[in-house]
């Protein structure tokens, strides 16, 4: 397996660059602190690009999509097909992540990294897909069977990171991630659950819908499923092929291989907040290089962002997945970058400072 090397960021109290940073920000035509939680990304994206002077280049999307085996359980409403129908949805344009995408000028990258269906070739679509020497797309049904081999868990990371890589020697250096696959709210569920030594019951949500027969069903399914697994060492890795998804697997090299880069990482809602769960287990520094979008709707993402001690920019109640949540902060991103660099001084705007 590739390994990744991601470095601490240099925020000791001794940082000459974090003391110069917050310098600067202090010294801004404002308050002390007035402009929140602006003033700590605006740090951070600092700390993660090594300067007082960041920016954001080509920021880009990457919305992963996979098939997930325990779908045919029945632990969604809605059937496997919609998985690929949503991929055509996002090719056509006609999506949520489309929109939002357009809306604050995002590249927009839709990745096939197992979906049980196959695309014509678009020019918006990477073909990246795993676990095709089986008769169809997708994991396996991780009730009865590992969702994935440790090779093709291994293989999805690689790909990620190589994917990442190519966005990041094209000139992005702020990437966001967005997922789209019917039942991956239940692999999400399951690394949360054993990653975080939590109840399943604490992590489960409705998905894409379920009504509340549905949720004790889906509730009940995923037990069985840890249940009868019962990994003895449950490492990174093993939980992430036993239960994950070939997008969640993707995702969580792209995502170590973009903060290894030093980009700049939106996290969107709780099946990337979940990948990134994963990562951190494998890398603890990448949470430095995330900003968290929201907390979604799903009952599980809070009681994860708490876990993982970060703070979402949003509240607004989503639950659409697709990237949409890491869409919508990004012009906060934006306002924090362009505050630290073109708001006036106190000295530059003759203005008195609080003596």
């Amino acid at each position: 397996m590739s390994t990744f090397q991601i470095s601490p960021l240099d925020d000791t109290l001794e940082s000459a660059l974090k003391s110069a940073l917050q310098q600067k920000i202090d010294h801004k035509t404002k308050p002390l602190g007035a402009l929140g939680r602006l003033e700590e990304i605006a740090l951070q994206i600092g700390l993660i690009q090594n300067t007082i002077s960041p920016k954001l280049n080509k920021p880009t999307m990457l919305v992963f999509a996979g098939d997930h085996g325990i779908a045919a359980s029945g632990v969604s409403p809605y059937p496997q097909a919609v998985t690929a129908q949503m991929v055509l949805n996002f090719l056509n344009g006609g999506a949520g992540i489309n929109v939002f995408a357009q809306q604050n000028k995002l590249q927009l990258r839709v990745i096939d990294a197992g979906v049980n269906h196959i695309f014509e070739p678009h020019p918006s679509l990477i073909n990246a897909k795993i676990g095709i020497e089986h008769s169809q797309g997708g994991t396996a049904n991780f009730l009865h069977e590992p969702a994935m081999t440790q090779n093709q868990c291994e293989q999805a990371l690689a790909v990620g990171a190589e994917l990442a890589q190519k966005e990041i020697v094209a000139g992005c250096n702020v990437l966001g991630f967005g997922e789209m696959g019917i039942a991956n709210t239940s692999s999400a569920s399951c690394l949360m659950s054993i990653l975080c030594n939590l109840p399943i019951v604490d992590c489960v949500g409705r998905g894409t819908g379920l009504d509340d027969a549905g949720l004790t069903k889906k509730t009940d399914i995923l037990d069985k499923s840890i249940q009868f697994h019962m990994l003895q060492e449950p490492t990174p890795m093993r939980v992430m092929a036993t239960f994950g998804g070939f997008e969640i697997a993707m995702m969580v090299g792209a995502m170590l291989g973009a903060a290894e880069q030093k980009a700049l990482l939106l996290i969107d809602g709780f099946i990337a907040t979940a990948a990134l769960l994963v990562a951190s287990k494998l890398q603890p520094n990448i949470v430095q290089y995330c900003v968290f979008a929201h907390c979604s709707g799903e009952a599980g993402h809070k009681k994860l962002l708490e876990y993982l001690g970060v703070k979402p920019l949003l509240d607004l109640g989503l639950r659409l997945g697709e990237g949409t949540g890491a869409a919508l902060a990004y012009p906060l991103v934006q306002a924090a970058v362009n505050f630290l660099n073109e708001m006036a001084n106190f000295e530059s705007a003759g203005i008195s400072e609080k003596s």
